[in-house]
């Protein structure tokens, strides 16, 4: 069956090392569409961090933002929201400042944090924005329409650790992930990449075995498992490839390009 939606991912798959879109990724995407198969982003970004590239892309479709808990369309059009409960908020930062964690908020898609340190400044370069230093009682005020919560560890193996520590402490009030070796994300549960990939085919009146997904982290791994067909970025994880149909090449040799000319191209 013809693939009629592909869905990227951005970090680690549709962008480089530099956070670009290569002209070959580019040119592959814009001969998808020509053909008549629609592209979209999933993205654990906030919808403000991923529209620039939606737009390089020049689609103005529906974007799945905040790892599932966003998805509106490049021109404004929200079709699905979720937000953490308030309290629920204010628990994870209580138990993040226990730990003596780095965490940062989102409301209204603009960013918050307790002070503007290197990590900070960093997720900021990463992201193309600023955000906002509101000191630790500025963060307790910002509880409400909180899409997504992201705690920036040292390294892999604690972004493992903490996954486990907040689903243990936290059960089914939330949903933490790894997206990358430093990136904790948390949801509410039952939101993540794969949800918002159903709304979507549900809007489009499209079937499972038109889709392809490609990723490369674990917070993919849902929209991966939910495809007609799925792609792993030749620089994702082992677990990641051992669920997918095929590896392409990596984040620096233009992977998506790679797979769509493969698949997708008739």
């Amino acid at each position: 069956m013809a693939i009629k939606l592909f869905v990227t991912d951005l970090d680690g798959t549709l962008l480089n090392r530099e956070n670009e879109i290569s002209a070959e990724n580019k040119l592959a995407i814009q001969d998808a569409v020509a053909q008549g198969t629609t592209v979209t982003i999933a993205t654990g970004r906030m919808y403000v961090s991923a529209l620039p590239y939606a737009k390089q892309l020049d689609v103005d479709v529906p974007i799945i933002t905040y790892n599932g808990a966003l998805i509106k369309s490049v021109s404004g059009e929200v079709l699905f929201e979720s937000y953490l409960d308030p309290q629920t908020v204010k628990g994870v930062l209580d138990y993040c400042l226990e730990q003596n964690w780095y965490i940062q908020i989102y409301q209204d898609d603009r960013l918050y944090f307790a002070e503007r340190n290197d990590i900070a400044r960093g997720y900021e370069a990463m992201a193309g924005l600023e955000g906002e230093a509101v000191g630790t009682a500025g963060l307790y005020e910002k509880t409400q329409l909180v899409p997504k919560m992201l705690v920036i560890t040292s390294g892999s193996a604690e972004s493992d650790a903490g996954v486990a520590k907040l689903q243990d402490r936290f059960g089914d009030q939330i949903f933490a992930v790894k997206s990358n070796p430093t990136y904790i994300e948390i949801i509410n549960p039952g939101v993540n990449k794969a949800t918002s990939l159903q709304i979507l085919l549900g809007k489009m009146n499209l079937q499972k075995a038109e889709v392809m997904a490609i990723g490369d982290s674990n917070n993919d791994l849902p929209m991966l498992k939910e495809a007609g067909f799925s792609v792993a970025m030749g620089n994702a994880s082992d677990h990641v490839k051992s669920v997918c149909d095929y590896v392409t090449e990596d984040n620096m040799h233009s992977g998506v390009a790679a797979a769509i000319h493969k698949y997708v191209l008739e």
